[in-house]
């Protein structure tokens, strides 16, 4: 596995400096000031916060990286290379051509910081027998990378190229031409991964390290190892297994594929009450103008109508009226067919019989750019007791801050597949 820093980021009692119960230092078994670090031990907890959020931040590894800018601003710069044309025209003997120029644009992006602290007070330092402050920074680490990966995902997501993959029903393929229409039938498949690698290959888009990427979800992954079968190359199976990325699973048509819980997922949008499908509990007539759903909902009349789909077909909710025994959803638009029972409502933006629909990301070199954890962009903070407002020692806390942003480069040398899965009835957006 490619790692940040090669670290043993656990503290000992065979260790140098470690940190006691009270969050002093201790230096050969002696307490040092116990209302402070030593610069070792901020340098070791700043390593650990990194060395723990590292293998998360999966989005982050394939992205062009530029440190933090300092002293300009908050705005970042990455650099975008065009083509060079082909030279067709013979040259003259002896005669120097006029040559070319390497075209290179600036492409900017506005940086934001991110962060979070636990506080903890003086009576758990005094009283637990655990390490706090690296229990702590093993919460904030994993807090840190999830934030972090999310904002570059976010951004990469949102790229123009896309590919939706076909419906199959048994021996029909049905094409997609829209993100509502997809389905749980809609999985990922082998030759949707060659059709992926030969648009890329296309465009001339620059392998990382001789091959394509995919960031993919665990549930589409499954789909399609499933599918595979003996075409999947295990990471066990490489010529140098050790120069895997983090996260990867396996290589496919030419591209290695690297598995996400954080790869995107698009649900159905909420409804009310944090539910994003309800389930019709009887028979609705067509021309009916309400539903009753089973599930109880709060009562209210939305200041807007909620954007729903009926069985597939889009309409609104304006009000919601709940009863014991279920929930009757008042619809804008009169229903155009008979709605059966157990048939779906579901919020809009997903599939419109429910499904959610998950985004494969496959990726050439320099298709987007990240900026840089280290040198500023990921820091570990300690504050020990007395910092602020804080006269009797009571608190302290152990806290994160990050400077980061994303900017898509080159949105050819990216492709966005959105594909049902097994999972679509149940999975929501992440």
């Amino acid at each position: 596995m490619k790692k940040i820093f090669d670290l043993q980021f656990f503290a000992d009692t065979n260790a140098d400096y470690v940190v006691n119960a009270t969050g002093g230092t201790m230096q050969g078994g002696v307490i040092t000031d116990p209302n402070a670090l030593s610069a070792e031990m901020k340098t070791f907890y700043d390593k650990t916060l990194i060395y723990l959020a590292g293998p998360k931040l999966i989005h982050a590894q394939f992205g062009q990286k530029r440190p933090i800018p300092a002293n300009n601003g908050k705005t970042i710069e990455f650099r975008r290379f065009s083509k060079l044309p082909k030279a067709l025209k013979p040259i003259t003997e002896g005669v120097t051509p006029a040559g070319n120029k390497l075209r290179v644009s600036a492409v900017t992006a506005t940086v934001d910081q991110y962060g979070d602290y636990i506080e903890q007070t003086d009576m758990l330092e005094m009283t637990s027998v655990d390490n706090t402050i690296l229990e702590a920074t093993r919460e904030l680490a994993d807090q840190a990378a999830l934030t972090l990966d999310t904002v570059i995902r976010n951004e990469i997501v949102g790229g123009t190229n896309v590919y939706y993959v076909p419906e199959v029903n048994g021996s029909t393929e049905t094409e997609i031409l829209s993100r509502a229409d997809i389905t749980a039938n809609c999985r990922l498949r082998v030759k949707d991964v060659f059709r992926i690698a030969a648009a890329l290959k296309a465009v001339n888009a620059p392998k990382i390290n001789g091959s394509y990427i995919a960031i993919i979800h665990a549930f589409v992954a499954n789909d399609l190892m499933m599918e595979a079968g003996d075409k999947w190359i295990e990471v066990n199976k490489y010529a140098s297994p050790e120069n895997i990325f983090e996260g990867e699973l396996g290589k496919l048509g030419g591209i290695r594929f690297v598995e996400s819980s954080e790869a995107k997922i698009i649900g159905p949008a909420v409804i009310s009450d944090g539910l994003s499908r309800l389930t019709v509990a009887e028979k609705a007539a067509s021309g009916a103008t309400a539903v009753k759903v089973n599930e109880v909902l709060t009562a209210a009349t939305p200041v807007e109508p909620i954007e729903v789909y009926v069985n597939g077909v889009k309409n609104t909710v304006t009000k919601i009226e709940a009863a014991a025994d279920g929930t009757t959803l008042t619809l804008g638009t009169a229903l155009s067919a008979a709605v059966e029972a157990d048939s779906i409502v579901c919020g809009t933006g997903a599939g419109k019989d429910g499904s959610a629909v998950f985004c494969t990301l496959f990726l050439g070199e320099n298709a987007y750019g990240v900026t840089d954890i280290e040198g500023g962009g990921l820091e570990h903070i300690v504050k020990q007791k007395g910092y602020g407002n804080d006269p009797l020692n009571q608190r302290s806390s152990i806290g994160w801050k990050a400077t980061e942003t994303a900017k898509r480069l080159i949105e050819e040398y990216m492709i966005r597949c959105e594909s049902g899965s097994e999972f679509s009835a149940v999975a929501e957006s992440n």
